[in-house]
């Protein structure tokens, strides 16, 4: 009868695990975006964007670009529409490595901050007439977004949840430890 009792508590205990752990889980990851992960491109872009895997929402001050010797872009007010972010931006400064931050809010709640890399070949520097610009466009193209994950090489500040697989190996693991018990004690009545 406890053998009963105590098989019966531990499926019940990974069935709850099991339901629970997945959705408590979930961040925002970011699928692809452009200017892309380790882009080198020879023109700065006139808009970035991001796209993940969920829908997502902004945090204050959403998205930074930082260039060489701390230059900043001007970034306008960005716009989300379903699980993609784009904002305009106005580069400015040098050639040399650039880094574009994000902070969003995935569905479940957790901040997530993290950031893409890339490169410039060329000084970034505004259009400074519509005829400069037209020419900037036609005679440099940059790389567009790639569907590559940048995840891996991102920096995420999300550590808000234990993965999936670790509630279900403890799971597991209890309710093999438990399944072992109960045959010890039904072998020492015996």
């Amino acid at each position: 009868m406890k053998i009963a009792r105590l098989l019966t508590a531990s499926v019940l205990a990974l069935a709850g695990v099991l339901a629970f752990a997945g959705p408590a889980s979930a961040h925002a990851e970011l699928t692809s975006s452009s200017p892309a992960e380790g882009a080198s491109l020879a023109a700065a872009p006139s808009k970035v964007e991001l796209t993940f895997e969920e829908p997502v929402t902004l945090q204050p001050d959403p998205i930074s670009v930082t260039g060489p010797d701390g230059a900043k872009w001007t970034v306008a007010a960005p716009t989300v529409v379903d699980a993609t972010i784009s904002a305009a931006v106005t580069p400015s400064g040098s050639a040399g490595a650039y880094t574009l931050t994000y902070k969003v809010v995935s569905d479940d709640g957790d901040k997530v901050t993290a950031a893409v890399h890339f490169t410039l070949t060329a000084p970034a520097s505004p259009p400074t007439t519509s005829s400069a610009a037209a020419n900037t466009s036609s005679a440099a193209v940059p790389t567009p977004a790639t569907s590559a994950t940048p995840s891996a090489a991102a920096s995420s500040d999300s550590s808000g949840g234990v993965p999936a697989w670790v509630w279900i190996l403890i799971a597991v693991v209890v309710v093999a430890a438990a399944v072992v018990v109960a045959l010890r004690m039904r072998r020492t009545r015996q």
